[in-house]
C-alpha cells in the first residue's frame, strides 16, 4: 500500500549552498558580536573615527582643497564600503587557516569559506548605512536620483571581493608571508583609492590611470547619491571589467589549488 503523505522535495545543490552560506554567515556574525557589550556600535565606530580625523584635519586644520560638501558625507559614502572592502579581504588571508579542521571534515563547497565572509561583512556594510543617513540629514546633504544605482555598486563590489578572496585564501596557505604582503598593499590602496578625495580631485592623466583601481568606479556609484558630479562613468565601466576578470582568475586559481590546500591544511 502506497504511502499517501507528502514527501519532502530534494534540495537543489545550489539550495544546498545558500542554506550553508547563510547559516555559516549567521555563525560569524553571532560570535563576533556575543562577547561585545556594545556589539553593532564596533562595526560602525572604526570608520566613524577615522571620518571624524580626516573631517578635523581636512577642513579644521587645513584648507582643504579636495572633496565635495558636506565633507563629513563626502567622507562616509566612501569608507563605509572601503571598511566592508578591507575587513573582507584581510579575513579572507585567513579563511582556510582558521577552519582548516571543518573544511577538511565536510564536504561543503571550499568557496563557501570565502564568501561567508564577504556576505558577513556586507551585511555589516548594510547595517552601517543608517549612520551616513543621520549624517546626511544632519547636515543637509540631499538625496538624488543616483542613489538608484546603489545596488550596481554592492553587485561590483561583491564580485570584485569575491574574486579577490578567491585568489588570496588559498594562496596564502602556501606563502605564509602573503598575509602580511596583503595588509600593507590594504594600506597602500586606501590612499591610492577616491576615499579623502574624489577623482575629479585628481589631475586630467592620473586620474584616467586611477580609473582602472576597481574601487574608483564602485565608490562613485556609492558617492554619486549624493555628489552626482562625482559619478564617473568610465571609472564604473573599468571597476566592472577588472572585477569580472578578477572573480576569473580567482576561480581558475582556486580551482587548480583546492587539492593541496587540501592536503596544506
Amino acid at each position: 500500500m502506497t504511502s499517501l503523505a507528502p514527501q519532502t522535495p530534494a534540495w537543489t545543490p545550489f539550495a544546498r549552498y545558500r542554506h550553508s552560506l547563510w547559516l555559516l554567515t549567521r555563525r560569524d556574525l553571532r560570535v563576533r558580536y556575543s562577547t561585545s557589550a556594545l556589539g553593532y556600535v564596533w562595526s560602525i565606530l572604526d570608520p566613524l573615527v577615522m571620518a571624524g580625523i580626516y573631517w578635523f584635519v581636512f577642513t579644521q586644520v587645513f584648507q582643504r582643497p579636495v572633496g565635495e560638501e558636506p565633507y563629513i558625507v563626502f567622507l562616509l559614502t566612501a569608507l563605509l564600503p572601503w571598511m566592508w572592502f578591507n575587513g573582507a579581504v584581510s579575513d579572507c588571508t585567513r579563511a582556510y587557516l582558521r577552519e582548516a579542521k571543518l573544511i577538511r571534515s565536510t564536504k561543503i563547497p571550499r568557496t563557501i569559506w570565502v564568501n561567508r565572509l564577504v556576505l558577513s561583512k556586507g551585511i555589516e556594510f548594510i547595517a552601517s548605512l543608517p549612520v551616513l543617513a543621520l549624517f546626511a540629514i544632519s547636515t543637509g546633504a540631499s538625496l538624488g536620483w543616483e542613489s538608484l544605482l546603489f545596488p550596481l555598486g554592492v553587485l561590483l563590489q561583491t564580485i570584485l571581493l569575491v574574486g579577490v578572496g578567491l585568489i588570496v585564501a588559498p594562496l596564502v596557505v602556501f606563502f605564509r608571508d602573503l598575509e602580511r604582503a596583503v595588509k600593507l598593499a590594504l594600506r597602500f590602496l586606501f590612499y591610492a583609492s577616491p576615499i579623502i578625495y574624489g577623482l575629479a580631485d585628481l589631475p586630467e592623466g592620473l586620474g584616467f590611470w586611477a580609473a582602472f583601481n576597481p574601487l574608483s568606479g564602485i565608490f562613485s556609484i556609492y558617492r554619486s547619491a549624493f555628489f552626482p558630479g562625482q559619478l564617473d562613468w568610465f571609472a564604473v565601466g573599468m571597476s566592472a571589467i577588472v572585477s569580472l576578470l578578477l572573480l576569473g582568475l580567482g576561480m581558475l586559481i582556486f580551482s587548480r589549488t583546492e587539492r593541496a590546500v587540501l592536503k596544506e591544511i
